[in-house]
């Protein structure tokens, strides 16, 4: 049975969105345990030349790295993950609620205790009191797309080809998780050759009906200051020349989520950057005044609708080829592949334009926005601190110096804490992917095992991470792995010595300091963190260095790029300084009952707040 799947899933091809044909897996991570190392192992060794197996350090990490890979690529290639049973396997749980709330593909195939039951229980086995079906891996079920557990070798026939099946549509893409008892992995039977001869993937792209189309159109021609907002779905369907097209035609300004920053150039002029409550001032200005937001491939998370508050008077169209988004917020739904929704509503429009004076404001704000995206990345702080800011310059810029192509050639990872509020507002992408930021799920230690997929999958780009002392402590031991497989990484790690994020939002909700900042954690007994991250990626074999300053920052990063081995750069900086401009509200919720002053002024703006929200 491991042989059938693995020859099956080493054959599958996939036809690129540039005509090229390319295998549709880029690989197997595994970590090997009593669960797969027999069956699903020796399978991997006798396929190894045409389905490469990597070697990984931990089951998260590698999960992420595959999920990573699955986005670098814009879901039109993934890999697959191996896990023992037990630990192994839930220690990938956590990254196929990643990929579950991206809508990323990934194969997870995580051993499991013995169909025949004869040695139960066996080691790791986890054994219910009420249920005897169940097992370590049913923790997949909330969390995926497709779950199958193989209990008979004939049942890979069926389930295989259905898990692929669903992490090719465009509608329903996500992880996938096949169950793999030991016992039947390693069972014989009667194989059809079609089976290891699987056909050639295509990508759909469904139009819309003629109805939605039709009442999209009228609806967009009432609105003389609209919105577009671009998500995700724009990267995955390719839709990137089409959006530009479609903003230049109607003079429609376009804000950015996190999941669509690079749809656009950052320099267009119709491009207002980043929205919500971490995006920047000129997107959330004009969407507080827009009387039409269109939607493309986004599920309208909080961050970017501000808790359902900051375009809240606006009327709603959602072009999403999944109606479960496309209809959300009793918006008017358009289902359809953005790329070809876009094309065919220019269709449908015709020379109707967007109200001239809004275009123009529009343009205006989006170039000061930039003018002050430049001033505020390359300030040099004197006898303080660096912010984040200062050091996203530093990075961005070390580019020119060591003489490559400004914009193109960096992908950017991260994923939580205060550095994807300060990139989403101030990280310039000029190309489509360029900037990957897990923010669906926000998956601390997400950083370093997303690189190392994102690497993978564009060999040719420098990738460059940039990570909080406190997701780095979260999950690290891919930066080995890195070096083993010999993918560079550039690893800026920013080190204000805790939850400095959280601890604004604490502060900020009327609760005192508590829990956040390693300096307040130590307990009478306890020793002060004293915690030396260069020598740390060292003893993993990377180059690594601590700078102390912004200056000495943008040094290393143009040696860093200049060589062939993963870097680590560790530089000291505050959570006391972010970027003042932007943002906007986000609901938490504020204690009603409390005996802090504070936290009633908080729940009462908080309460003040909530009037704004959409209903």
């Amino acid at each position: 049975m491991a042989q059938a799947l693995v020859k099956h899933v080493a054959a599958l091809r996939v036809e690129m969105a540039d005509g090229s044909i390319q295998p549709y897996c880029g690989g197997v991570f595994t970590i090997f345990g009593h669960g797969n190392v027999a069956g699903l192992g020796e399978a991997l060794w006798a396929e190894r030349a045409a389905l490469p197996t990597y070697r990984a350090h931990n089951e998260q990490g590698m999960a992420l790295a595959a999920v990573a890979y699955g986005k670098a690529h814009l879901r039109q290639r993934m890999m697959a993950v191996s896990s023992s049973i037990g630990p192994g396997a839930t220690n990938m749980v956590t990254a196929a609620a990643v990929a579950h709330v991206n809508r990323l593909p990934v194969l997870l195939l995580p051993g499991d205790v013995f169909a025949t039951r004869t040695p139960d229980p066996v080691l790791q086995q986890i054994e219910s009191f009420q249920q005897g079906d169940v097992s370590a891996s049913d923790t997949f079920r909330p969390v995926t797309r497709y779950f199958d557990r193989i209990t008979r070798a004939e049942q890979i026939l069926t389930a295989l080809p259905r898990a692929i099946q669903v992490m090719t549509d465009p509608a329903s893409c996500g992880p996938v998780c096949l169950s793999l008892p030991q016992d039947v992995q390693a069972h014989a039977f009667d194989c059809p050759t079609s089976f290891l001869q699987p056909e050639r993937i295509h990508f759909r792209r469904p139009p819309a009906d003629l109805r939605e189309l039709v009442a999209a159109a009228a609806l967009l021609k009432t609105a003389q200051k609209p919105m577009i907002v671009a998500g995700g779905g724009v990267l995955y369907s390719q839709a990137c020349d089409a959006l530009r097209a479609f903003a230049e035609a109607h003079g429609i300004p376009v804000v950015e989520s996190h999941g669509g920053k690079s749809s656009l150039p950052w320099d267009h002029p119709l491009n207002l950057g980043g929205i919500g409550v971490d995006g920047g001032p000129a997107a959330n200005a004009m969407a507080a005044q827009a009387d039409l937001v269109l939607a493309v491939g986004t599920r309208l998370q909080d961050f970017t609708t501000g808790s359902h508050a900051l375009f809240a008077k606006a009327k709603l169209l959602g072009l999403n080829v999944q109606h479960f988004d496309a209809a959300k917020w009793s918006g008017q739904a358009l289902v359809a592949d953005a790329r070809v929704g876009l094309g065919q509503l220019t269709a449908a429009l015709g020379d109707w334009k967007a109200d001239a004076a809004w275009t123009a404001t529009a343009k205006t704000q989006a170039a000061g926005w930039v003018q002050r995206v430049t001033e505020l990345t390359t300030a040099v702080p004197k006898d303080v601190l660096p912010y984040d800011a200062e050091v996203i310059g530093a990075v961005r810029d070390s580019l020119n110096e060591a003489g490559g192509d400004s914009g193109q050639h960096d992908v950017l990872v991260c994923a939580a804490g205060t550095l994807p509020a300060e990139l989403h507002k101030l990280w310039r992408a000029s190309a489509p992917g360029n900037y990957h930021v897990e923010y669906g799920y926000s998956c601390m230690g997400y950083e370093i095992a997303g690189a190392l997929g994102a690497k993978m999958a564009r060999p040719q780009q420098e990738v460059i991470v940039m990570v909080g002392d406190g997701s780095y402590m979260m999950m690290n031991s891919e930066l080995a792995t890195s070096v083993l497989l010999g993918q560079k990484l550039i690893v800026v790690v920013l080190d204000n010595r805790g939850y400095g994020c959280i601890e604004r939002l604490q502060l900020k909700s009327g609760s005192p300091s508590f829990n956040n900042m390693l300096d307040d954690c130590v307990p009478e007994g306890g020793n002060k963190s004293t915690i030396d991250f260069a020598m740390h990626a060292r003893s993993m074999g990377a180059e690594a260095v601590h700078v102390k300053n912004v200056a000495e920052l943008k040094t290393a990063m143009v040696k860093a790029r200049a060589s062939e081995h993963t870097h680590v750069l560790v530089i000291d900086t505050t959570h006391h300084r972010t970027t003042e401009e932007g943002g906007c509200w986000w609901e938490v919720g504020i204690p009603e009952v409390s005996e802090r002053t504070e936290v009633h002024e908080a729940h009462a703006r908080y309460l003040h707040a909530k009037k704004e929200q959409r209903v």
